[in-house]
């Protein structure tokens, strides 16, 4: 298993709690952009938040991730099948899906072998789709705290392939057209917990909480806190999608 599948998995559960769930709208977008609605792929499914809502859209659906943790913390419908495997080696027939897509993990695994991979699982003229989103938006005061703790007290923590995520996977190549896509974003109420149970799941506060044996987040509590202002009072939180959509020859 790969650091990152390792990392991921160690809290598969506040991974499922605390990540945001994406719009109906990308959902009803991508399959739209689908020539047929038989089968769609997620790769790297973590919790199954890509996973389920492809099932409104698509007969049978497969969800893969390279973490067993992440998959035994997904709660997914009857018809979506779950396995392990890693992202370049799919144990899958050639040209027997409409639509594959990886939410908010390109970045980890954006190479030559796993977009090859793709181009021979995706039917001629099927769909990739990709996403990630970054920092979220709450208000200056909060937005200014979070900023500092991304770009100062976790510098030099988040592992390799995270830069792509603040290109908004402009620095990617993938072998296919590119289509364009409307803008989308992730949307929530969050409470105060929601945001510092969120702020735990990224990849680098693991690393920083491993190499230095306390918790970053508990350290920027207090000051979070005070710029949140009533604990009880929820607060609107929106995150910018990027999107990276192609059609397979």
């Amino acid at each position: 298993m790969s650091e990152i599948a390792q990392l991921f998995g160690a809290r598969a559960g506040a991974y499922a709690s605390f990540r945001p769930q994406y719009p109906a709208a990308l959902f009803d977008w991508l399959a739209g952009q689908c020539a047929e609605q038989q089968r769609a792929l997620d790769i790297a499914c973590g919790n199954g938040q890509a996973s389920a809502p492809l099932r409104q859209h698509f007969a049978q659906v497969l969800a893969c991730d390279a973490s067993i943790e992440q998959l035994r913390a997904a709660e997914t419908p009857a018809g979506i099948t779950l396995f392990a495997a890693n992202a370049e080696a799919q144990p899958l027939s050639s040209t027997s899906l409409d639509l594959i897509v990886v939410a908010q993990a390109l970045h980890w695994f954006a190479t030559p072998a796993f977009f090859a991979e793709v181009t021979r699982l995706l039917k001629p003229g099927g769909i990739f789709g990709a996403w990630c989103y970054g920092l979220m938006r709450i208000n200056s005061p909060v937005d200014e705290l979070i900023d500092n703790f991304y770009r100062g007290t976790l510098d030099g923590y988040w592992p390799p392939g995270r830069a792509s995520v603040d290109a908004g996977y402009r620095d990617i190549q993938a072998p296919f057209p590119r289509l364009d896509a409307p803008v989308f974003a992730i949307q929530a109420h969050w409470n105060f917990t929601q945001l510092t149970g969120y702020l735990r799941t990224w990849s680098a506060v693991q690393h920083w909480e491993r190499q230095q044996g306390r918790d970053p987040v508990s350290e920027l509590e207090p000051a979070l806190l005070r710029a949140w202002g009533d604990i009880k009072q929820p607060r609107f939180v929106r995150w910018p999608l990027h999107l990276l959509v192609g059609t397979a020859h």
